[in-house]
């Protein structure tokens, strides 16, 4: 029986590091040795048991510099590669962990592909002793290329765990467990599918401008009125649990909103949802559900290229 033919872009990361030994587990990127999709593949030939791997040469690039033009460019590329290979069964990204959620819940929220798409990076250079980067990209490569993962939006898969690119955040520096769902847990129920969703992304060459305003005690507001001054359309309020932000901070919110910035309300907590009580709904603010501030401003740009409404905004966070 063939094997499952599989696309592997590699974009750079841990997944693609070699550090200058096997004990060099964190300061790896100083060796600036980073492989390409091709090379990762030739360093972990066993992939090629499990599936019929075709290298995807990307740029290299921290996933610290990864934005909106790598976004759509990783879109569009997942997009040919079905029409390019017809018989392709899957697609399998190599990720920095750093942002690996962000660029997941993005292409969550703008692929249209038949196949299944699946983000995989390891804490762990290719290089270090007991690295996770072989193991994570043969585990990718199996879901990718499983039917079971058609229609359930892009997956993350790390430490023999499948995510939800909705729900699946990184929550530890350096242990190998480190992604994780808070709310759910891993493909549990209540994870919302976005296979083909309302957004397009096609014409555009940038997004709304969003920001992300951290609460702490003491807050004055500063920030928020920062972002105002500096163009912001959005604002997104990383408040304490379940949703609350200081007294000034909340006044320069509210001020936000009467300038005709959408604010939505997330929470730094980590997990859980926030509840659009009185005080926000008097002062305007929206709700970002269950989804990290990170993720509320990715979905709060792609919902100002289409509305400014905000019930509209509501459902919109309601749906994805």
């Amino acid at each position: 029986m063939a094997l499952p033919k599989i696309a592997f872009i590699g974009t750079g990361g841990t997944i693609a590091s070699l550090g200058r030994d096997p004990l060099d587990l964190q300061d790896y990127g100083a060796a600036g040795n980073v492989m390409h999709a091709e090379e990762i593949v030739a360093k972990w030939p066993i992939v090629h048991q499990v599936a019929d791997v075709i290298a995807v040469k990307y740029r290299n690039i921290p996933s610290t510099a990864i934005d909106f033009p790598d976004w759509k460019a990783l879109v569009e590329l997942c997009r040919r590669l079905p029409e390019q290979h017809p018989d392709l069964a899957g697609i399998v990204i190599g990720h920095g962990t750093a942002t690996l959620e962000e660029t997941a819940y993005f292409l969550n929220l703008t692929l249209k592909t038949p196949v299944p798409v699946v983000l995989v990076g390891a804490q762990r250079p290719s290089s270090a002793l007991s690295s996770d980067a072989g193991m994570n990209l043969v585990n990718a490569i199996r879901v990718a290329a499983s039917p079971d993962a058609r229609g359930m939006g892009v997956l993350v898969v790390l430490n023999d765990e499948i995510h939800a690119a909705r729900e699946v955040t990184k929550t530890a520096t350096l242990r190998l467990q480190t992604f994780r769902t808070p709310d759910f847990g891993v493909l549990a129920t209540g994870i919302r599918r976005a296979p083909d969703t309302e957004f397009d992304i096609s014409g555009m060459d940038s997004l709304p401008r969003v920001d992300i305003s951290y609460s702490y005690a003491g807050a004055d507001g500063t920030a928020v009125r920062a972002f105002a001054a500096a163009g912001a359309r959005g604002i997104v309020s990383a408040g304490f649990a379940p949703g609350f932000s200081a007294p000034a901070e909340a006044e320069a919110l509210r001020d936000a909103v009467g300038q005709g910035i959408v604010v939505v309300q997330s929470t730094r907590a980590g997990s859980g949802r926030t509840f659009r009580g009185t005080r926000l709904k008097t002062n305007g603010l929206l709700i970002a559900d269950n989804l990290n501030p990170q993720k509320a401003r990715i979905l709060l740009s792609l919902a100002l290229t289409a509305t400014r409404d905000a019930d509209e905004i509501m459902r919109i966070f309601r749906t994805y």
